[in-house]
């Protein structure tokens, strides 16, 4: 599936101003990119290194080489938690705490992927959370909808992070499926930063299923929570 740039804007927000930018894919489906200090790759200039390469792509190279490694975070769309304030998961303590650092960083993007539930969709999203109220766990609700444990994919990711030139990133996750898809794809993972925010007695034996069913790298103690690492 091709993904392609459609627009972009300035975007105030209460953790400070960010440049949003829109793409698309072949269905249709939008994702959307928040970046602060990673100015666009011009198309422009990437036509005319073709026709004069050394020069240009000197003076491209010697610009990124300046710039620090970026800090990234891949982020799912959650409307319960990143709308709603859910306490059920850890999603919006997440997106705010990564567009925060970000901000203090001053070189970074959130890549905002549409696929709610982990590519489940929203209605599938609400049924599974019908059956954790039973007492199942997040992935064995998934299971027993027929659906997949995690069904997200990450392939918008490359041709976002080209539009502004990124080729190696400091991820913000704690989800080691997000680094292999990169570093696979040729994105360069400088360094995993851990981000465990949004802890709650709600959210406790969501976590741990996380870590302990799904692989992700979470603290082993939930009590006491492991703020970003800037």
């Amino acid at each position: 599936m091709s993904y392609q740039f459609i627009t972009s804007a300035k975007l105030p927000t209460r953790h400070g101003e960010f440049d949003i930018h829109i793409f698309e894919n072949d269905e249709g489906q939008e994702h959307v990119m928040l970046t602060v200090g990673l100015p666009v790759v011009d198309q422009t200039d990437i036509a005319d290194s073709l026709r004069a390469p050394d020069a240009l792509l000197e003076q491209q190279d010697a610009t990124l080489a300046e710039r620090p490694v970026p800090l990234i975070r891949i982020h799912s769309e959650c409307l319960t938690g990143d709308a709603f304030s859910s306490l059920k998961c850890d999603c919006g303590p997440q997106l705010n705490t990564a567009m925060q650092a970000i901000q203090e960083t001053g070189c970074g993007a959130i890549l905002y992927l549409r696929q709610e539930g982990r590519g489940i969709g929203l209605t599938n999203k609400i049924r599974a959370y019908a059956l954790q109220d039973q007492g199942h766990d997040t992935l064995d609700a998934n299971l027993m909808l027929g659906l997949p444990a995690d069904a997200r994919i990450y392939d918008m990711c490359g041709a976002m992070l080209a539009h502004v030139g990124v080729d190696a990133v400091r991820l913000i996750t704690n989800n080691p499926n997000k680094v292999a898809y990169l570093t696979e794809h040729g994105i360069d993972v400088v360094e995993r930063v851990p981000l465990l925010v949004g802890v709650n007695d709600m959210n406790a034996e969501y976590l741990a299923t996380k870590r302990d069913r799904m692989g992700h790298l979470l603290d082993t103690d939930f009590n006491t929570s492991l703020h970003l690492n800037k």
